[in-house]
């Protein structure tokens, strides 16, 4: 496995990192067996980012990222998040950046991970209550007590970064990006690179959708999350179904599958640049990891930028809802 840099401040980590929230929450199927077991092998086979947040499940899923890492602690490169703040019952409070909320969940994170220290801490989402520089001199304050090695945030608007960067390096910017939700090339790549900040692309396989397995809507099961997405619903699926039908004919064409052409993809618009698709499968986990070694033709990356332009998926990435709360 290649590794990449992330930010100017030492932090190295795999080309292809794991997210791990669809263990616990949103997506679903699986066990928690597959899922600790899925977190092992990635580690066999040299992925070392490994992504939670403390609103995942709530709560859970640190705590099953904190049971897979017993004894392997120092194998990775722990990533986690607060910010979306959420009741024991799953409720909603809203989002959070006051640096005394800050400072205790990321007490709260270290105890259901059970380790001394995060090595990268990410605000989740922006709060825009709360001044960033106040956010990002709470979460400072964390490294300078050696709870946290490097600081992150995550779909935050040019501006922010900037702002934030000022009071404390940031070493990552975690923001959606894919084939099909290429927004970051809309300033937010160029901000981050004129910083010497990394990028970390969640959804890189636009939930699932890229891989090409969903192929109708009854694919989802009654009580996954996607069935209230809009790019899953209604004339927005058949939409997306088409351009998903042109990625799976050029994968077909390298004798790859779709999954791997657009984590490779991704791979290629920089090596800043490091996806963190999510599994909890095994399986799926070692197709994607292959893609790290797949190497595209500048004629293939034509081909695919052409299949899927900017703008083509039909759809928001969130609800109304959920879009307001990013690129603040």
């Amino acid at each position: 496995m290649q590794t990449r840099k992330l930010g100017k401040q030492g932090l190295e980590v795999s080309a292809l990192g794991l997210g791990c929230m669809g263990m616990s929450e949103f997506y679903k199927g699986g066990s928690e067996e597959e899922s600790i077991a899925t977190i092992h092998r990635a580690i066999e086979l040299g992925v070392d980012l490994i992504d939670t947040a403390d609103m995942y499940g709530p709560f859970t899923n640190e705590k099953l990222v904190g049971r897979a890492l017993q004894g392997r602690r120092d194998e990775v490169v722990l990533a986690t998040k607060f910010g979306n703040q959420r009741r024991e019952d799953g409720s909603w409070v809203g989002i959070n950046g006051r640096p005394e909320y800050v400072r205790e969940a990321c007490d709260a994170s270290l105890r259901r991970l059970g380790v001394d220290h995060i090595d990268l801490y990410y605000q989740h989402r922006v709060d825009p209550d709360v001044p960033i520089e106040e956010t990002v001199g709470a979460m400072a304050e964390l490294v300078d007590a050696g709870k946290v090695r490097y600081l992150g945030l995550s779909e935050a608007a040019p501006a922010t970064i900037r702002r934030a960067h000022e009071v404390h390096p940031v070493s990552a910017l975690q923001t959606e990006y894919s084939l099909w939700s290429r927004e970051p090339e809309e300033g937010i790549l160029d901000t981050v690179r004129d910083l010497g900040i990394g990028f970390v692309a969640y959804s890189p396989l636009g939930r699932g959708f890229l891989t090409g397995r969903i192929t109708t809507f009854e694919d989802l099961p009654e009580d996954d999350y996607r069935r209230h997405s809009p790019r899953f619903m209604g004339e927005n699926f058949e939409k997306n179904l088409e351009l998903v039908g042109k990625v799976r004919e050029i994968a077909n064409g390298r004798g790859v599958t779709p999954a791997q052409l657009a984590l490779a993809w991704l791979l290629h618009r920089g090596r800043d640049i490091v996806p963190i698709p999510g599994t909890k499968h095994r399986e799926r986990l070692e197709e994607n990891v292959a893609a790290a070694e797949l190497e595209l033709t500048e004629d293939e990356i034509d081909q695919l930028d052409s299949a899927v332009p900017m703008g083509a998926a039909a759809g928001g990435r969130y609800t109304e809802a959920g879009m307001k709360r990013v690129n603040l």
